[in-house]
């Protein structure tokens, strides 16, 4: 059931959130904020070592020490696992996965690997606990260097004999042959190569465990800050052996995740085998240092790509060649983060079947990485869009004339791409020409030659990103080609009680997104309800059995679409009671702002707080109905949502200490038709800052012997709020034609275009003084050595 334009009252419109005052008034309760007599605290000692074998470990100190329970090694629970930590895409058949247990027994890969846990009265008694326990190491070489780890020198995994998890190749040719020859013909070619240095998430809330045993059954509850409640269950089950039908996991309040929360963690699975073991309630909250070693890491890849153009500029042939660092292990969608830009490097250009894509994903003696905001997509749009502009500035043409040149015409969507997908709408010149105009493009270049003249010191630059999203990690077949360990549909269940309030139970699980206020505004306008009168249940495996989470800008192109049909199913049910109430046939019954009417008699009606009394008196039902008004439905999309836009980002840079100072940010997102504009601002102008962020300020380093050199906020740098622009937001609207809303996913749109954007400004400004790239972060003293090396390295 399509809405159209004239029908739409709600949606679209800028609702203040309903879960906010509960977040800014501290009623909201998280996971460490809960109250439980009794509960144990667990502290877990790690690895001071990055590649080290586990030689003895001593706990003797730790049990003598006063207000201490309980203290394990990793070989004390080898007995508790039925498996390994799980990971959940093997990508290749033969793809190599260590098994890894939550404590490590005999030998450790990254510094911050778990090797032993106290349990005590109190946190600072099992902190104080951990220090006690004495752990004999054999140090190994560390293996940091990504190119280091895929020449096996020192094998990190000896059962499995080399560094090097998977291959993964793309390859699509016309004709065979066709990538070579069209190198061989290009009047242009480019090869670039390119760092995606890691990165921490660094949520607000750090991470949080809760496990509590009931005291006679079995039954479980475990209580996590995580985004994946419904996954988690079934992993902790088969992880622990845990009959699936006594776990129930919550997600209470969440204070952000990115990504850094899509995962199964070691301290989720020991809180609640210790919990178990124990009999009563286990708890554990990371500190922000300990977070930064054991928590994921994003991006880390090298990325080699080469572009071949025809005189005009237009693309004829691509090829990609990527490394990607996995970390010490593989935490549960891992491999998969670069094949879901594989899809993705040509961008929102028109690319003949010529393109070759190979991702070759090694171990290394770091803290093992996993998706983070975008995952895989930033890192394709970056390489395209940084490749584009040199490829305009060998061609000495216009950046933004180069897009246009190979922008996917409008008449052409539905585009079936190269690789076989679809992209379901776009009109990326539309959102080009309005970033152009919101951000004066024009002007900036007549300011540049005047600004930028021989001697300048404040060098004025724009730099532009367009990008293309495939988002809702969806369908499930679609993920069942790519080895994908689940599914992309998604569950609702909408139900109508006696006096007419709403109640909606969702799969979708939020973690900051405003599903509260956002599910409200969908079952208003499909019901014609006050949102207020809307009560929108989630996070609770009890509470929403069937669920598949939020990741992958996936809540509302999958979990909103799920809300409306479940809507549909409601008013079906209430048309056959208004029908048979009202004594006319079912078809001719029409519904709008909440009412039931039959066609041709506008005397004869119900409204739905009627119809839902009687559905639960069930005193004048339809013969076979049951009663209650409810509904409930699994949505599988039949392709992913396709947004896109147009970011532009102007800088100016001090050539004479590296300062970059951003004067302004300019974002163009089309995102099809939107539910709550002022939500959809707020993850824009989110997800710009992080993707800022990982242009300007952060970076995770670690030294030769694998030590991170950056896990507090003293040495991780995130902007503040003083360090960030204002972004200001423009929107196209080009709604998607498969779902009945047409609407797409917004949640790490900004992010995508933000970093290419960024870094193409500061090339953009420093290209007179030969610069042609600068290294993320561009910190000033990266942004002074790219300076000082293109002037041969004199002052």
């Amino acid at each position: 059931m399509t809405m159209t334009d004239s029908e739409r009252t709600v949606l679209g419109t800028r609702m203040v959130r309903k879960e906010d005052p509960a977040l800014l008034t501290g009623e909201a309760k998280y996971t460490a904020d809960m109250a439980v007599p009794g509960a144990l605290h667990m502290a877990v000692l790690r690895s001071p070592y990055a590649h080290a074998t586990i030689d003895s470990v001593d706990l003797s100190a730790a049990l003598a020490h006063p207000g201490v329970r309980a203290a394990y090694s990793g070989a004390d629970l080898e007995g508790d696992w039925a498996g390994p930590m799980p990971c959940a895409w093997p990508v290749t058949e033969d793809m190599k996965n260590p098994t890894h247990y939550p404590l490590a027994v005999s030998k450790v890969a990254y510094a911050g690997d778990g090797v032993a846990v106290v349990l005590a009265d109190d946190e600072t008694t099992a902190k104080d606990a951990i220090e006690l326990i004495d752990v004999a190491y054999t140090p190994l070489d560390p293996v940091i260097d990504l190119e280091d780890a895929l020449s096996d020198r020192v094998v990190i995994h000896d059962e499995l004999g080399t560094n090097k998890s998977y291959t993964w190749d793309l390859k699509i040719e016309g004709e065979e042959g066709q990538v070579d020859a069209a190198f061989a013909a290009a009047a242009y070619t480019t090869k670039e190569r390119f760092i995606q240095q890691r990165l921490i998430p660094t949520a607000m809330e750090p991470r949080a465990v809760l496990a509590m045993p009931q005291p006679f059954g079995g039954d479980m509850t475990l209580y996590s800050a995580t985004q994946i409640p419904h996954v988690l269950k079934v992993m902790v089950a088969l992880t622990l052996g845990i009959p699936e039908h006594q776990l129930r996991v919550v997600a209470p309040s969440v204070g952000g995740g990115f990504g850094s929360k899509l995962n199964v963690y070691a301290e989720e699975l020991l809180c609640t085998a210790l919990a178990r073991k124990h009999g009563v309630p286990v708890r554990w909250t990371e500190e922000r240092s300990e977070g930064s070693m054991s928590t994921i890491h994003g991006r880390g890849q090298i990325q080699d790509i080469e572009l071949a153009a025809d005189a005009d500029g237009k693309l004829t042939a691509m090829r990609v060649r990527l490394i990607g660092d996995m970390g010490g292990y593989l935490q549960l969608v891992a491999p998969g983060v670069p094949l879901l830009g594989a899809f993705l490097y040509a961008g929102v250009y028109e690319l003949p079947h010529a393109y070759d894509f190979s991702c070759t994903s090694v171990f290394t003696n770091m803290t093992p990485t996993d998706a983070y905001r975008g995952a895989g997509r930033p890192e394709a749009t970056y390489a395209i869009e940084r490749s584009m502009d040199a490829l305009a500035s060998q061609m000495g043409i216009d950046p933004l004339e180069l897009r246009r040149r190979n922008f996917i015409p409008k008449d052409k969507f539905p585009y079936e791409a190269f690789t076989g997908l679809v992209y379901d709408s776009g009109d990326h010149d539309a959102a080009a020409t309005l970033a152009a105009e919101m951000a004066d493009y024009d002007g900036i270049r007549a300011r540049q030659a005047e600004q930028n003249v021989e001697g300048a010191t404040k060098r004025l630059g724009i730099g532009i990103s367009t990008y293309f999203e495939m988002c809702g990690l969806a369908p499930s077949r679609v993920l069942a080609s790519l080895n994908y360990g689940a599914g992309g549909w998604e569950a609702a269940t909408v139900r109508v009680l006696p006096t007419s309030k709403v109640q909606v139970v969702t799969g979708s699980s939020p973690h900051g997104q405003g599903h509260e206020t956002s599910w409200s505004m969908i079952v208003a306008e499909k019901l014609g309800v006050d949102p207020a009168d809307v009560d929108v249940l989630h996070s609770d495996t009890a509470i929403a059995p069937y669920g598949m989470d939020t990741y992958g800008s996936r809540s509302l192109s999958v979990g909103g679409v799920a809300l409306a049909q479940a809507c549909d199913g409601v008013i079906d049910k209430a048309k056959q009671i208004a029908a048979h109430q009202l004594e006319a046939s079912a078809d001719d019954i029409e519904f709008s702002g909440g009412v039931f009417r039959v066609a041709g008699s506008p005397d004869k009606e119900l409204p739905l707080a009627a119809i839902a009394f009687e559905a639960f008196t069930n005193h004048n039902l339809p013969d076979g109905m049951e009663p209650n008004l409810e509904a409930h439905t699994h949505y599988d999309p039949p392709n992913f949502s396709w947004p896109f836009g147009t970011h532009m980002c102007v800088v100016e840079v001090d050539t004479e200490t590296g300062e970059v100072d951003v004067l302004q940010y300019v974002a163009v997102d089309d995102c099809g038709n939107q539910v709550n504009p002022l939500i959809v601002d707020g993850q824009v102008h989110g997800g710009v800052i992080q993707g800022l962020a990982q242009a300007l300020y952060e970076g995770a380093h670690y030294d030769a012997d694998g030590n991170l050199q950056t896990s507090t906020l003293a040495e991780y740098l995130v902007p503040a709020a003083s360090d960030v622009p204002q972004v200001t937001t423009g929107h196209t609207v080009t709604p998607s034609p498969t779902n009945q809303l047409g609407v797409k996913g917004v949640g790490e749109a900004g992010t995508i275009g933000a970093t290419p954007a960024v870094i193409n400004a500061v090339v953009d400004a420093l290209s007179g003084l030969g610069v042609h790239d600068v290294p993320m972060p561009a910190s000033p003293l990266n942004v002074w050595n790219a300076i000082n090396e293109a002037r041969g390295g004199s002052q």
